[in-house]
Parts: C-alpha cells; structure tokens; sequence
C-alpha cells in the first residue's frame, strides 16, 4: 500500500470496521486512508485474512460508504495495542470515487 495522509482529521465521521465476530467503532483520527485500504489501531489482535466490511461517513454527507476488505497485517501485543492494515477488495469505480473524493475535500 501507499500512503496518503489526510490533513484534516475532521474529514470523517467515525469509521465502523465490521467482521463476523468483531465490531470496531473508531474515530476519524485513529484511521489512516491508504490509496487501496486503511491502517487502524485496535485493542485485539486481528487474524490476517479475515475479511471485513467498513462504513465510511464524512460530516457533508449523511450516506454511508461500504467497503469490503481483508486483513493483510497486523502487528503489536496487548499491551501497546495493535495496528491493522487492511486492504480494500473488488472496489468499484464508484466507491473509488467517492473514497477520492473524501480524501482531497477541505
């Protein structure tokens, strides 16, 4: 993944980040966008490969984005915390889009 840093921490809403076991909801300045995923810490470790869904909501604009993803790495211990990176799978044009659009607004 590249990086791409946000400026503005207020862009987002807070980011929900969704497994069939694990619910996170976190807030906009724990989450890094990457130009093909996000980088987030959590207090539990995440197993790689498991698939995830993220809801993206930014304060302009009351409709949700969903992502689909799956864990690629995930590094640290329980006391610290971890850092999860997750890339985001079958993006359309129209989330990438919208995901661009979110990235370069004010």
């Amino acid at each position: 993944m590249s990086a791409r840093k946000l400026e503005n921490a207020g862009l987002f809403q807070p980011i929900t980040v969704q497994a069939n076991t694990t619910r996170l909801d976190l807030p906009a300045n724990a989450v890094r966008i990457r130009r093909n995923g996000i980088e987030f810490r959590a207090d539990t470790s995440i197993p790689v490969w498991t698939e995830m869904t993220v809801a993206i909501q930014t304060p302009t604009d009351a409709r949700k984005v969903n992502f689909s993803g799956v864990v690629v790495a995930c590094s640290g211990n329980r006391h610290a915390g971890y850092v999860v990176s997750l890339l985001f799978t079958s993006l359309s044009k129209q989330a990438q889009a919208r995901l661009n659009s979110m990235a370069v607004a004010p």
